[in-house]
């Protein structure tokens, strides 16, 4: 159930929020270079060894690194601050990219390729999760009480910018390696990097506090996974993430499949289309019905249309479904993001943000895998099944662990999940 049109909680008003500005637009150039590195790596590898399974290979380790280290940078954050984890960063990741990029063209061996990729991806900032914690801070939102009606708003509006960097992205990149070098993708990935992640690590006023450990209502510095529900999150998020590897794959294998490799991208268009529109549509709802319950509906109907895509034949039957499957995801996503803000203390809600991004990034490197090697031994229609079964167990997880998706009220340990003196309905 929403609500009407005078008491809806929209992008005008968010985008008013005081400080606002001086995160988002640093912010936005700072994490355009994520959406950038991947296709970067696959144009530059390819072009020095004349090999898509090398290219994909270096590019995997380098997706998987990152999904691995991505949470320990979030709780370093969480503990000495955004900006005291991202002036390293940048600068490792800058000097990373550029070891990596020489490596290629010099025609080293595919292994020092990969030990290149490690510290790529590791070391890749991660500013959106930053920006949805200062998000998170400047709305005022804390565990145990109601979140403020714009942090549904903020999670849909970093949904949807996240979907258009990963528009827009790949297309600058493809367009640098094919129109002035194969490595001009991976240079400018990490020049953005550099000078996007500094001007954001300078917007010192909305970084979110860090309290000393020991000082009076200092939090302490827990782990975000010892709280029970962003176990499970992380775990559904990797559902999410099994959608966007196997659309990626399999779309590609079903255009090369049909003799129309050119469909592919109209295809995947359309499919990141409706995510984007989903997403706005969201963010434009004051929701009354609560984000546990959203999440699980937003499942089902992802489960449910994700169901049809390997029984699809057709280049517009599969648009038509693809487009479902996308407005789908970012109800999903953006229920799951806004749980945390009830679920998580304010010293570890930037590692929450990193650990689900992290598990979409892992779900996403596997489904890749997985729906190649089934598209190759058995045809495009099968890769469509990898979608399928990752949502199938995210949702069974979400209906079995739902109670861990209560918070707890204030004064109780956050971190622990017990000792509920009433819960706050989050339904």
């Amino acid at each position: 159930m929403v609500s009407t049109v005078s008491d809806r909680p929209g992008y005008g008003q968010l985008l008013r929020t005081p400080g606002a500005w001086t995160f988002l637009l640093p912010g936005f150039a700072a994490r355009q270079p994520f959406a950038m590195l991947t296709i970067g790596i696959v144009l530059l590898i390819q072009h020095t060894t004349g090999s898509y399974g090398s290219a994909g290979a270096v590019a995997a380790v380098s997706g998987v690194s990152m999904a691995l280290f991505a949470p320990q940078t979030g709780k370093l954050a969480d503990r000495f601050g955004q900006r005291a984890v991202l002036l390293p960063g940048v600068l490792v990741h800058a000097a990373s990219v550029a070891a990596l990029t020489v490596l290629a063209l010099a025609d080293a061996p595919i292994w020092a390729l990969f030990l290149a990729a490690v510290p790529t991806g590791a070391s890749i900032p991660q500013i959106g999760p930053m920006v949805r914690a200062r998000w998170a801070a400047v709305l005022g939102a804390a565990p145990g009480r109601e979140a403020s009606p714009l942090m549904s708003t903020a999670a849909a509006f970093e949904s949807v910018t996240d979907e258009f960097t990963f528009v827009i992205g790949p297309v600058i990149a493809t367009a640098l390696c094919t129109g002035i070098h194969p490595a001009a993708g991976l240079v400018a990935e990490a020049a953005l990097t550099l000078v996007g992640g500094l001007f954001f690590a300078a917007q010192r006023a909305t970084q979110p506090t860090v309290r000393e450990a020991g000082t009076a209502g200092s939090p302490r510095h827990a782990s975000a996974l010892s709280v029970p529900g962003v176990r499970v999150l992380a775990v559904a998020f990797l559902g999410i993430g099994a959608v966007f590897g196997g659309m990626q794959v399999s779309l590609t294998a079903f255009a090369e499949e049909i003799g129309s490799p050119g469909s592919n991208g109209v295809l995947y268009g359309i499919f990141a289309a409706g995510n984007m529109l989903a997403g706005i549509a969201c963010g434009a709802i004051a929701w009354k019905t609560g984000p546990r319950r959203r999440l699980i509906a937003g499942y089902a109907a992802l489960t449910l249309t994700a169901s049809g895509l390997w029984a699809v034949h057709s280049v517009p039957l599969l648009a038509g479904l693809g487009l479902l499957v996308g407005l789908c995801i970012a109800p999903a996503l953006i229920s799951g993001y806004t749980l945390v803000e009830a679920l998580v203390p304010n010293s570890a809600r930037t590692e929450a943000f990193t650990w689900l991004t992290g598990a979409v990034a892992l779900g996403q490197a596997a489904a890749v895998t997985v729906a190649g090697q089934l598209a190759d031994a058995h045809g495009a229609s099968t890769g469509f099944l990898v979608p399928l079964v990752g949502t199938v167990l995210a949702l069974a997880t979400l209906l079995t662990l739902r109670s861990r998706l209560v918070p707890s009220t204030p004064g109780r340990t956050v971190a622990r999940g017990i000792g509920h003196r009433g819960p706050v309905t989050v339904d």
